[in-house]
Protein backbone atom coordinates (compact mmCIF):
# COMPACT_ATOMS: atom_id res chain seq x y z
CA UNK A 1 0.00 0.00 0.00
CA UNK A 2 1.21 3.60 -0.51
CA UNK A 3 0.41 7.13 0.80
CA UNK A 4 0.18 10.38 -0.23
CA UNK A 5 1.80 12.82 2.68
CA UNK A 6 2.25 16.87 2.84
CA UNK A 7 3.02 19.07 5.10
CA UNK A 8 1.65 22.62 5.82
CA UNK A 9 2.89 25.80 7.86
CA UNK A 10 -0.23 28.07 8.50
CA UNK A 11 1.66 31.24 9.43
CA UNK A 12 0.61 33.38 12.44
CA UNK A 13 -2.17 30.38 13.62
CA UNK A 14 -2.79 28.22 15.99
CA UNK A 15 -3.88 24.21 16.19
CA UNK A 16 -7.32 24.89 17.53
CA UNK A 17 -8.15 27.54 14.20
CA UNK A 18 -7.01 25.03 11.77
CA UNK A 19 -8.67 22.00 13.61
CA UNK A 20 -12.05 23.98 13.17
CA UNK A 21 -11.51 24.57 9.74
CA UNK A 22 -11.15 21.10 9.03
CA UNK A 23 -14.24 19.55 11.45
CA UNK A 24 -16.95 21.88 10.90
CA UNK A 25 -19.07 22.46 7.65
CA UNK A 26 -18.52 25.98 7.50
CA UNK A 27 -14.79 25.53 7.50
CA UNK A 28 -14.37 22.26 5.01
CA UNK A 29 -16.87 24.43 2.69
CA UNK A 30 -14.38 27.02 2.86
CA UNK A 31 -11.47 25.41 1.58
CA UNK A 32 -12.53 22.46 -0.16
CA UNK A 33 -15.27 22.04 -1.66
CA UNK A 34 -19.05 24.47 -1.53
CA UNK A 35 -20.86 21.79 -1.61
CA UNK A 36 -20.08 20.26 2.04
CA UNK A 37 -22.94 18.66 3.91
CA UNK A 38 -23.53 16.01 6.85
CA UNK A 39 -22.35 15.20 10.40
CA UNK A 40 -18.89 16.24 11.13
CA UNK A 41 -18.66 14.21 14.71
CA UNK A 42 -17.18 10.71 15.31
CA UNK A 43 -19.47 8.06 13.45
CA UNK A 44 -20.89 10.56 11.04
CA UNK A 45 -20.64 10.67 7.58
CA UNK A 46 -19.54 13.76 5.75
CA UNK A 47 -20.39 14.48 1.53
CA UNK A 48 -18.18 16.16 -0.62
CA UNK A 49 -19.51 17.17 -3.77
CA UNK A 50 -17.36 18.66 -6.44
CA UNK A 51 -17.59 19.17 -10.31
CA UNK A 52 -17.41 15.72 -11.51
CA UNK A 53 -18.39 14.13 -8.17
CA UNK A 54 -17.63 13.25 -4.82
CA UNK A 55 -16.72 11.52 -1.69
CA UNK A 56 -18.46 10.34 1.59
CA UNK A 57 -16.02 10.34 4.10
CA UNK A 58 -16.79 8.53 7.90
CA UNK A 59 -15.39 10.17 10.94
CA UNK A 60 -13.48 8.12 12.52
CA UNK A 61 -11.74 9.71 15.29
CA UNK A 62 -11.23 13.49 17.00
CA UNK A 63 -8.44 14.47 18.87
CA UNK A 64 -9.43 18.94 19.59
CA UNK A 65 -6.55 20.90 18.61
CA UNK A 66 -4.87 17.66 17.32
CA UNK A 67 -5.68 15.46 15.04
CA UNK A 68 -8.18 13.83 13.10
CA UNK A 69 -9.59 10.57 10.85
CA UNK A 70 -11.68 9.85 8.73
CA UNK A 71 -12.49 6.86 6.62
CA UNK A 72 -13.50 6.88 2.49
CA UNK A 73 -16.92 5.12 2.34
CA UNK A 74 -17.97 6.44 -1.15
CA UNK A 75 -15.80 7.34 -3.60
CA UNK A 76 -13.45 6.37 -6.87
CA UNK A 77 -13.08 2.90 -6.03
CA UNK A 78 -9.26 3.48 -5.51
CA UNK A 79 -10.79 6.19 -2.21
CA UNK A 80 -12.87 3.82 -0.91
CA UNK A 81 -11.70 2.25 2.11
CA UNK A 82 -8.69 4.62 2.30
CA UNK A 83 -8.14 7.14 5.25
CA UNK A 84 -7.23 10.55 5.99
CA UNK A 85 -5.39 11.61 8.58
CA UNK A 86 -4.67 15.20 9.76
CA UNK A 87 -2.32 15.35 12.50
CA UNK A 88 -1.23 19.18 14.02
CA UNK A 89 1.18 20.67 16.26
CA UNK A 90 1.87 24.04 17.14
CA UNK A 91 5.63 25.68 16.25
CA UNK A 92 6.15 28.88 17.35
CA UNK A 93 3.72 30.97 15.14
CA UNK A 94 2.67 28.55 12.87
CA UNK A 95 0.31 25.71 13.17
CA UNK A 96 1.94 22.84 11.27
CA UNK A 97 -0.72 20.55 9.06
CA UNK A 98 0.92 16.93 8.70
CA UNK A 99 -1.46 15.19 6.29
CA UNK A 100 -2.01 11.81 4.88
CA UNK A 101 -3.94 9.97 2.25
CA UNK A 102 -3.05 6.11 3.66
CA UNK A 103 -3.87 2.65 2.11
CA UNK A 104 -3.63 3.45 -1.56
CA UNK A 105 -3.46 -0.46 -3.17
CA UNK A 106 -0.74 1.04 -5.44
CA UNK A 107 0.67 4.36 -7.05
CA UNK A 108 -1.64 4.39 -10.36
CA UNK A 109 -1.76 7.69 -12.29
CA UNK A 110 -4.92 8.89 -10.95
CA UNK A 111 -3.12 8.75 -7.02
CA UNK A 112 -0.56 11.49 -8.72
CA UNK A 113 -3.46 13.55 -10.07
CA UNK A 114 -4.95 13.27 -6.37
CA UNK A 115 -1.48 14.28 -4.54
CA UNK A 116 -1.46 17.75 -6.52
CA UNK A 117 -5.29 18.48 -6.01
CA UNK A 118 -4.33 17.63 -2.27
CA UNK A 119 -1.86 19.99 -2.74
CA UNK A 120 -4.00 22.87 -4.14
CA UNK A 121 -6.82 22.49 -1.67
CA UNK A 122 -3.98 22.13 1.36
CA UNK A 123 -3.25 25.90 0.09
CA UNK A 124 -6.73 26.65 0.45
CA UNK A 125 -6.87 25.89 3.65
CA UNK A 126 -3.41 27.41 4.63
CA UNK A 127 -5.55 31.09 2.97
CA UNK A 128 -8.32 30.19 5.02
CA UNK A 129 -7.01 30.68 8.22
CA UNK A 130 -4.55 33.00 7.58
CA UNK A 131 -6.74 35.32 5.94
CA UNK A 132 -10.44 34.08 5.64
CA UNK A 133 -10.79 32.80 2.46
CA UNK A 134 -10.06 29.84 0.73
CA UNK A 135 -10.67 28.88 -2.66
CA UNK A 136 -12.64 25.87 -2.71
CA UNK A 137 -14.03 24.09 -5.51
CA UNK A 138 -15.55 25.22 -7.99
CA UNK A 139 -13.23 28.21 -7.78
CA UNK A 140 -9.37 25.90 -6.77
CA UNK A 141 -6.86 25.58 -9.53
CA UNK A 142 -7.72 22.89 -12.23
CA UNK A 143 -5.26 20.97 -13.00
CA UNK A 144 -6.43 18.71 -15.65
CA UNK A 145 -9.80 17.16 -17.00
CA UNK A 146 -10.07 14.91 -14.01
CA UNK A 147 -10.79 18.48 -11.93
Amino acid sequence: MVDILHRVGVAGSTTEKVYEAITTLEGLSGWWTEKTTGDTGVGGVIQFRFVPGGFDMKVVALDPGRSVRWEVVEGPDEWVGTHIQWDLYQDGDYAIVLFTHEGWREPVEFMNHCSTKWAVYLMSLKQLVETGAGTPDPRDVQISNWH
